[in-house]
């Protein structure tokens, strides 16, 4: 750099991760090897989200700015040889989303520096970028304590002459996760046919939408699980578990350029059967501490303990109403449900089994930290070690003594994008999915009973 030979920018505490309305605040280094004419030394801080048609593009279709502002830390001089340290402290934005960078576009944000030399003079410039964090509370999303199901019937031919009707139904225990939480997901198929099914598939998907003109839909697999096929004529049941990887959180909150969607597809190749779960991921895990107990109704008078040995008490059936319990019957012709055995698992290790992890090591994932932020890491021991994993935002972080998940475990990064073309077209939503007559579990098992 022949008169430079420092220019960088290091953080307070070497703290790379913020949120909205903090404070960032660090400090930018000059070493000299010889005197340097300024005529002003400035910082700026700037964050902003940019998107495009093209994959990898920089040629920003649609731009909007969060923060952008200037301190000049040096006026008009010149600087001696040697080390010169000027400081600097910005305000983030407290309605600043997400840090997020995909391949149609990003969030992204930066300190800049920049030593303005007289003319005819080479300008200096150097910059280090920081991320963001705008924490989703689950507990925030209306009945996120609930399940999120959905079921649908499908009748289909086979041997050109046949027919049979399917019922697929899928259930996950939540609506919302958190990264290292475990989604239970559990699946009943009635196959009510001559002919078995193909093998079923769950999948955990991603889903960036990015708003340009024409809207992009970019589908990413995170997580996916296959199971062995029905028998013709059996009722069988499924349960899986999937471990939720570092993810950026639904919605980015505070970007109208960029969208995130998760939903879980379960699916069977044939006959082909499609239900959608949609999630939500977010930062702050639900709280599933027991509700108050309903206070009881004094019109209600309560049986005598005589009265109720004569029979079971009534119980008000949840959706899919009375008419999942008859189609159970009979489509399991009368026999216990069948286990499905499960075939694969993208999560798990050549054993068979699961990988283990605390939910504490994932308190948020993000994306890729730069060298010079992974240096900064590893030279001072007291700084906290964090991990990035493929298609996150910013670095997290682990708690304690925990060890850090290491980035090039297979267990827990999920695939890369996939090389699909545009355009993508959205999958569907979970009304969608219930409202379609295809989908509609009451239509089609009245159909099939004529």
């Amino acid at each position: 750099m022949g008169k430079l030979q420092e220019f960088s920018i290091a953080f307070t505490n070497n703290k790379v991760v913020y949120s909205p309305g903090e404070s960032i605040s660090g400090s930018v280094r000059v070493t000299t090897a010889s005197a340097l004419q300024f005529k002003a030394i400035k910082v700026n801080c700037v964050g902003s989200c940019g998107i495009s048609s093209k994959m990898n593009d920089a040629s920003w279709m649609a731009e909007e700015q969060y923060v952008s502002s200037m301190l000049s830390v040096a006026d008009k001089g010149t600087l001696p040889p040697g080390e010169h340290t000027f400081s600097f402290q910005f305000l983030i934005p407290a309605h600043a989303p997400t840090s997020f960078e995909g391949p149609f576009g990003k969030v992204i944000y930066r300190i800049r520096a920049v030593i303005d030399t007289p003319r005819f003079s080479k300008d200096y410039k150097t910059q280090r970028p920081f991320y963001l964090l705008n924490m989703l509370n689950l507990n925030e999303v209306p009945d996120i304590q609930q399940p999120s199901s959905a079921v649908t019937t499908k009748k289909f031919t086979y041997l050109l002459v046949k027919t049979g009707t399917l019922m697929l139904k899928a259930c996950s225990d939540l609506r919302g996760y958190t990264s290292g939480q475990i989604i239970k997901l559990s699946t009943e198929i009635h196959n009510k046919s001559g002919k078995d099914t193909g093998y079923v598939i769950a999948s955990l998907i991603q889903k960036v939408t990015y708003k340009t003109k024409r809207p992009m839909f970019d589908l990413r697999t995170i997580a996916e699980v296959e199971g062995a096929g029905v028998k013709a004529g059996k009722h069988a049941e499924w349960r899986e578990q999937i471990i939720v990887p570092p993810l950026p959180q639904s919605g980015l909150a505070g970007c109208s350029l960029i969208d995130i969607d998760y939903f879980i597809q379960v699916s069977l190749k044939s006959p082909e059967t499609v239900v959608t779960l949609p999630i939500y991921i977010g930062n702050v895990a639900v709280n599933m501490t027991p509700s108050r107990p309903p206070p009881p109704n004094p019109l209600q008078h309560t049986p005598l303990p005589a009265m109720q040995s004569l029979g079971p008490v009534p119980v008000v059936p949840s959706a899919p109403p009375a008419e999942d319990d008859l189609e159970g019957e009979q489509g399991a012709g009368g026999l216990a449900s069948e286990e499905i055995p499960t075939k694969s698992h993208s999560q798990q290790n050549p054993s068979g089994q699961a990988p283990t992890m605390s939910p504490s090591a994932f308190s948020h994932a993000p994306s890729q930290a730069l060298p010079q932020t992974q240096h900064a890491q590893s030279a001072e021991s007291s700084a906290p070690l964090f991990c990035v994993s493929t298609g996150a935002t910013i670095p997290f972080f682990t708690d304690g003594n925990a060890t850090p998940v290491p980035t090039t475990c297979p267990l827990i990064l999920p695939p890369e994008y996939s090389s699909w073309e545009y355009p993508h077209e959205p999958p569907p939503t979970y009304e969608e999915s219930c409202s379609s007559n295809n989908s509609s579990f009451n239509t089609s098992f009245n159909t099939s009973m004529t």
